[in-house]
């Protein structure tokens, strides 16, 4: 059987399977619409980080970019949703054409600057000046298109492209080279890596990822306020996500999703204390045992993880 596809039976379908079926049974679909869309913006972030190396603190620049896009469309435009969200994508990977320039930078310098650069969408949409466009602070109403059970099943049809887009980096040569210039960039441009080219598609993937997931959380929720949909916590949870299950890889991501997000459903709201505490010495055990995530538990057991 051909690795890839060993790999899409083994993550791909049981967790379609399991965002698809799970609602017919269970019926908090807010919450697991919210599994679906980390799901997604943790594989998001494994495009860009896991397999390039640039750590996206500003992640949720994208993400409201989507958001916005879409909701723009629908108000001003009248748009149907399905094409409101393929506009929305195209305004998330327009701004990653505008920040490209930030690729030139690595590490802490291209972390801060990414983030810095998603507090300047988020204060230009929250600006009361654009009310008329952006409805400024705020906030939009989308009541007319309200229709959470078709967003949610597109929802779940991202997040299945999105882990197709992982298979796909896991086993490709593109994603080789990805991995590759992440190690020693140098060293991959003199193996005939185009190194500018890998690293802005690997970018611009990671935020059409992104845009969709804004666009589809707009469509699902209807009502929101720019602080939501450029909240710090989505760049944050996503990272803490793919770093905890484990970069790089189409599994780690998921557990780190199912993990974390299970934990902070179960006592995070109800007792955030004890919530933050047990999260901290997740993190720090973490990063102190399995500096690689936890399929890097797996792989010493000689366990080959997807």
């Amino acid at each position: 059987m051909p690795r890839w596809l060993r790999h899409t039976l083994l993550t791909v379908v049981p967790v379609i399977a399991a965002a698809a079926l799970l609602p017919l049974g269970y019926s908090n679909q807010l919450l697991l619409f919210n599994f679906v869309v980390f799901l997604t913006l943790a594989q998001g972030v494994n495009v860009i980080y896991g397999f390039t190396g640039y750590l996206p603190f500003g992640y949720v620049g994208f993400f409201g970019a989507g958001a916005y896009g879409f909701s723009l469309c629908v108000l001003h435009l009248h748009m149907a949703p399905l094409a409101a969200l393929g506009v929305g994508a195209a305004a998330a990977i327009l701004l990653g054409l505008l920040l490209t320039p930030l690729l030139r930078l690595s590490g802490a310098y291209f972390a801060i600057a990414n983030l810095a650069a998603s507090l300047a969408v988020y204060q230009v949409v929250s600006n009361p000046n654009l009310e008329n466009i952006t409805k400024g602070p705020y906030g939009i109403s989308l009541s007319g298109v309200f229709n959470p059970t078709l967003a949610y099943s597109v929802a779940v049809l991202i997040l299945a492209a999105t882990l197709g887009l992982a298979v796909y980096l896991r086993n490709s040569r593109f994603g080789l080279s990805l991995q590759a210039i992440r190690e020693d960039a140098i060293s991959a441009s003199m193996a005939g890596i185009d190194v500018v080219r890998s690293r802005t598609l690997a970018w611009l993937l990671s935020a059409l990822v992104a845009g969709l997931s804004g666009g589809v959380f707009a469509w699902y929720v209807s009502v929101f306020y720019p602080e939501t949909v450029f909240s710090p916590e989505f760049s944050i949870f996503a990272i803490v996500f793919a770093l905890f299950g484990g970069v790089a890889t189409v599994t780690g991501p998921i557990l780190g999703v199912i993990i974390l997000y299970g934990i902070y459903n179960a006592i995070g709201i109800s007792t955030p204390q004890y919530f933050q505490l047990l999260y901290g010495l997740l993190i720090m055990g973490l990063v102190l045992f399995l500096p690689n995530g936890l399929v890097s538990l797996f792989k010493r057991w000689g366990i080959d993880v997807p």
